[in-house]
């Protein structure tokens, strides 16, 4: 069999989903297939009836199979119990090779991935190893905790080692093994707190930094988590990124939090579902166009429906998601949502903070200079966009949607208009506020910024700032360009398209070693190079570094008065040495 022919017999992926995501707010499996057998309606069929009659054999109730076909090739979900999901992946992948066994017999399918045993194909026998497996599994403790959680209306936390109840301050924690009996438990002792979840292309970190401050200066001790490790109370607890399941986890388990704002990345999401089940708000701020090809998502109207995820944990009677009504794709993706959605806007008098407005909603928006928070009858000035630090002068235009966003996020959590627009004038005057984002170092008279944009939309902005910085004045501008390995070939041409349209004195392309993500060395570099000469960029302002941080620093140690220097750093290691190396450098 050819290398073509076992790959279109085999599966990509087959994973647990251990929380609201994609395909339903349960819990259950998903099978990534690629390949010329998931082309074939009569395998997708078969598929969705075999995971389907597994699932009753093996007693599991009132399961949801959702098949989704997509550009590469086709996604089943099935929903499980709490304490079946392991099974639940056996499960899935025994129905799609036994579905394409039947349908392409000349593939010859091994159950290379179905274990030991050879019962693809036999029903009855594969029932009796699904059911050994099953009981294996079986944790009654746990499905009774998650039925009573839901009971008295809280939040259930579950990981390989950990089950807690409650959040922060309320949190109750034990050892998957040695759960209570949900008979003799004191239910009045735990309770859960505000969470706030917040998502998007871009300016995710920046607004939850922005959320936690404001939450924090109205006396709610908060924690949060993001692409940057986890703090509680401004203290950094664990450093790394923790934009997903695990980051969520962290704080909201740790007793000192009376509030958590969680970063909610996309990958997390589609990969294993919400942490949370139940969330106060849900922030989108912004969609624009990355990752494509991941986990199926494969144009702007998929990516805004992975981010609209976060919708689905929102819970209680104050509930409400928050998104960007500059943004048309996010808008379009989430009108079914209406009307518990408030609406941010670069312009106060935005057609659809209008809208909101009339009918009594929260908006924020600018006008006349001013960051403005309406409610109903009630407009608050926040101050004037000049004076609040992160827009740089104005010229940080993405940084007022997240400050917009931040402000109808605290606000909705009950803080006071005072407390947000204290936060506004001061957020971003040093570096420390916002690590990381925007970071800006004078370095003998050259502007030295640095950013974790990863983006094109991420880019532009940032480039959009570096220019503005240069205005009239006969400074240079030199870009550091490099992207992680994880996105497909039109995605990484697409960058070097944004950093060829804004001119640049000079490049130097990075390669990012700890970010290959499947590439061989060399060949997003060479991507790169590639496009940027076809924009028409002079061959001789570019040039190539397998480090990052020799990239940045012979940037910096190049240029003279007057010139601005852009580092988009994507290695956390890279970016805390660089920032360490340009204290030491600034005079």
């Amino acid at each position: 069999m050819s290398d073509d022919e076992r790959s279109s017999a085999y599966f990509d992926d087959s994973r647990r989903l251990t929380g609201p995501n994609f395909f339903f707010f349960a819990t259950g499996a998903v099978l990534e297939a690629r390949g010329v057998a998931t082309m074939d309606p009569h395998v997708h069929v078969r598929w969705r009836q075999l995971v389907g009659q597994m699932s009753t054999a093996l007693g599991w109730a009132d399961v949801q199979i959702t098949a989704r076909p997509h550009r590469t090739g086709t996604t089943l979900a099935l929903s499980a119990p709490i304490d079946q999901l392991f099974t639940a992946t056996e499960v899935n992948e025994w129905a799609w090779e036994t579905a394409t066994a039947e349908a392409l017999p000349q593939l010859a399918v091994s159950n290379a991935f179905a274990g030991a045993e050879n019962d693809i194909g036999d029903f009855d026998a594969a029932l009796g190893r699904l059911k050994k497996k099953s009981v294996a599994e079986y944790n009654p403790r746990l499905v009774a905790l998650a039925d009573a959680a839901r009971t008295h209306d809280l939040s259930l936390l579950v990981d390989d080692q950990q089950v807690s109840l409650g959040g922060g301050a309320g949190a109750r924690s034990f050892s998957i093994n040695a759960l209570p009996d949900v008979t003799d438990f004191d239910w009045p002792g735990v309770n859960d707190i505000p969470v706030a979840l917040v998502t998007g292309s871009n300016g995710k970190t920046t607004t939850v930094r922005l959320i936690a401050a404001m939450v924090s200066a109205g006396g709610l001790p908060s924690g949060y988590s993001c692409t940057d490790g986890v703090f509680i109370n401004g203290e950094q607890r664990v450093s790394g990124d923790y934009s997903g399941p695990a980051g969520a986890r962290a704080v909201l388990r740790e007793p000192a939090v009376r509030c958590a704002v969680l970063e909610t990345a996309r990958g997390g999401m589609l990969r294993r579902g919400l942490a949370v089940q139940r969330a106060t708000i849900a922030v989108v701020t912004n969609i624009s166009a990355d990752h494509f090809g991941e986990y199926g998502i494969d144009n702007l109207d998929d990516l805004a429906d992975a981010k609209l995820i976060v919708a689905r944990a929102l819970h209680g009677t104050n509930n409400c998601l928050v998104i960007n009504a500059d943004d048309p794709v996010l808008v379009g993706r989430s009108r079914h949502l209406l009307p518990k959605v408030a609406v941010f806007a670069g312009a106060l008098q935005h057609p659809l903070l209008r809208e909101k407005h009339t009918s009594g909603g929260v908006v924020c928006g600018v006008e006349d200079g001013l960051l403005m928070l309406a409610h109903g009858d009630v407009q608050h000035s926040l101050g004037p966009i000049l004076d609040m630090p992160l827009t740089m002068n104005g010229t940080a235009i993405y940084n007022i949607s997240n400050m917009a966003a931040a402000v109808l996020a605290a606000s909705l959590m009950g803080i006071a208009p005072a407390a947000i627009a204290g936060v506004l004038k001061t957020f971003g005057q040093t570096r420390f506020d916002n690590p990381g984002r925007l970071e800006q170092w004078n370095v003998n008279g050259v502007r030295v910024l640095l950013d974790y944009a990863h983006n094109p939309a991420g880019l532009s902005g940032l480039l959009t700032v570096a220019r503005k910085l240069i205005g009239a004045a006969n400074g240079r501008l030199s870009l550091l360009l490099g992207q992680a390995g994880n996105r497909d070939d039109d995605d990484i041409r697409a960058l070097a398209k944004t950093a060829a349209g804004f001119f640049p004195d000079r490049i130097i392309i990075k390669e990012l070693d700890s970010m290959l993500r499947g590439r061989t060395a060399g060949e997003v570099p060479r991507i790169l190079y590639e496009a940027l000469v076809a924009e028409g960029f002079d061959r001789d302002r570019i040039s190539i570094d397998t480090s990052e941080m020799s990239a940045a620093q012979s940037l910096v140690r190049s240029a003279v008065a007057g010139d601005v220097v852009v580092l988009p750093m994507h290695d956390v290691v890279d970016r805390d040495l660089m920032r360490h190396w340009l204290d030491e450098h600034v005079k």
